[in-house]
């Protein structure tokens, strides 16, 4: 009996929807970047990968969200750059500004909720951590009272 034979994906079509929908996020952000800033209702719940390469900002933020973060721009930030190849912001943490770089290759998630968009990427395979260094930190620190809240994107994931 014949075996119905797939040929191997040489082209990677997942890989090249996913880069293509990723410029739909630098796009969003290219306009709330420009000086009119986000239009309407319209703000974002960006999740993404602490730990992919190319992500930059304070080893004290970074380290207490050690595989994933999720950043809101709505009110409050300051200093967006939409670039080909990653983002920057400056958000308030605990009542202090603190800056971010973040490759859109790391985003995970990205959730416009005044139009109920939701895009969700397949996520980076985990970089392995050297043998010699210690483990990521826990989330399960106790938070502080300013700290902005992590919210999940699964209670608005489409069913």
């Amino acid at each position: 009996m014949a075996q119905d034979h797939t040929p191997p994906d040489l082209m990677r079509y997942e890989a090249l929807q996913q880069e293509a929908l990723r410029g739909v996020i630098r796009a969003a952000l290219q306009r709330a970047a420009s000086p009119r800033g986000l239009p309407g209702a319209h703000h974002f719940y960006i999740s993404f990968r602490t730990d992919a390469p190319g992500v930059a900002g304070p080893a004290d933020l970074l380290g207490r969200y050690p595989e994933e973060m999720t950043i809101v721009l709505q009110n409050q930030y300051w200093d967006l750059v939409a670039g080909d190849t990653l983002f920057s912001v400056t958000l308030q943490f605990g009542g202090e500004p603190k800056s971010l770089s973040i490759p859109y290759a790391a985003v995970t998630r990205f959730y416009d909720p005044s139009v109920q968009y939701l895009l969700q990427f397949n996520p980076l395979e985990k970089p392995e951590r050297p043998a010699d260094s210690p483990p990521a930190a826990s989330l399960s620190a106790p938070k502080q009272k300013d700290e902005p809240k992590i919210v999940s994107l699964d209670q608005f994931r489409k069913k």
